[in-house]
């Protein structure tokens, strides 16, 4: 849901689950569209191809983490069942409970070479848990959903920047630069180092609710045109089918309004192994639900369209003909299972970091 630049304050609790001064819920996230938008900036990945894999881990990190766990032989919760079907009393999926796929997120590159900016922070910036440091700004780069750095819809507009020469991944809410720069909750992750169960910090948010990092847990057109997506994937619910509190993975939750039957921020997902995937439309769809199956999909923000992919601006391969919006629409929630990752977590807005 875009709020109005005048009414985010008093709105956005409304439309998101957060309460004023808490760590971002979101909430705009999900545009239902089938194309990336345009920019001349090197798209991320760590070997600075846009999807390469410059070590094991992907193309950020270069440790393990939880997105490249292989979790096709763990056993499901002992209340998977339970939670499923808590979400689908709430209404399964957002989009009309049907999966779809948003387009319009952008990773870019930067290098040593790369001005970096300073940034005022905005109502959306919260203390201790974003990091008000200067931040790169690749040359005719873009927003989430903008074709430049002017967030002019008023929805998330992450700036989401990978330097590979200073091994650190920036990921910003909601800025907006025009003459001046002005951004929302960000997050600097060092790619090089070994972050704990609870990453930046317990009761900590980041670019998205859960305090999860971005960019590892988009898919692109070139890891599904290659045949295999290696990681686990983000994806989004309403936040009134939220359980409030949040599970590990993740180190935040926002003030979801979901029945205590619901599932939490963090809450893992696995689609079962026994689902046919021929079944689906496309070869991408293949590829996606096949991670699906491999790594499963991690809740990290509120918000309708459930699942997100990179844009393919910069990409060798392009999403139109490989893989469509709705291409997955036939997932439905009871075709997952949930991982355990251990007890519920109380939301205390205390970050400790």
């Amino acid at each position: 849901m875009k709020l109005s630049a005048l009414t985010t304050t008093v709105l956005f609790a409304a439309c998101s689950g957060a309460t004023a001064g808490q760590p971002n819920g979101n909430g705009a996230d999900g545009v239902d569209a089938a194309a990336g938008t345009s920019s001349d900036a090197t798209p991320g990945g760590g070997d600075g191809s846009g999807s390469g894999f410059a070590n094991q881990f992907g193309p950020y990190f270069e440790t393990s983490m939880f997105w490249n766990r292989d979790v096709s032989a763990a056993p499901k919760a002992a209340n998977s069942d339970s939670l499923i079907a808590g979400l689908r009393a709430g209404g399964g999926w957002g989009n009309g409970d049907k999966i779809a796929i948003d387009f319009t997120i952008e990773v870019l590159t930067a290098n040593s070479g790369t001005p970096h900016r300073s940034f005022t922070p905005t109502g959306d910036f919260f203390s201790p848990d974003c990091d008000h440091v200067d931040m790169p700004v690749p040359v005719n780069g873009n927003l989430e959903g903008e074709t430049g750095y002017q967030c002019t819809t008023d929805g998330d507009c992450h700036l989401l920047v990978y330097d590979g020469s200073a091994k650190k991944l920036y990921e910003m809410w909601r800025a907006n630069i025009t003459t001046t720069f002005q951004g929302g909750c960000l997050a600097v992750w060092n790619t090089t180092q070994p972050y704990t169960d609870t990453l930046r910090g317990d009761q900590c948010t980041s670019a998205d609710a859960a305090g999860f990092p971005i960019s590892p847990l988009l898919f692109t057109a070139d890891e599904v045109a290659a045949g295999e997506i290696k990681h686990a994937i983000r994806y989004i619910l309403p936040n009134n089918r939220v359980r409030r509190g949040f599970v590990r993975p993740a180190t935040h939750g926002t003030a979801t309004t979901g029945s205590a039957s619901a599932p939490a921020y963090g809450t893992h997902l696995r689609l079962r192994a026994n689902y046919p995937i021929d079944s689906l439309p496309s070869e991408g769809a293949k590829v996606v639900a096949r991670a699906m199956q491999k790594y499963g999909m991690y809740h990290a923000d509120g918000g309708n369209i459930a699942l997100t992919a990179q844009a393919d601006t910069h990409t060798t391969a392009k999403w139109a003909g490989l893989l469509g919006a709705h291409d997955l629409q036939a997932l439905r929630v009871e075709d997952f299972d949930v991982i355990d990752h251990g007890s519920m977590i109380s939301l205390s807005d205390s970050c400790a970091r």
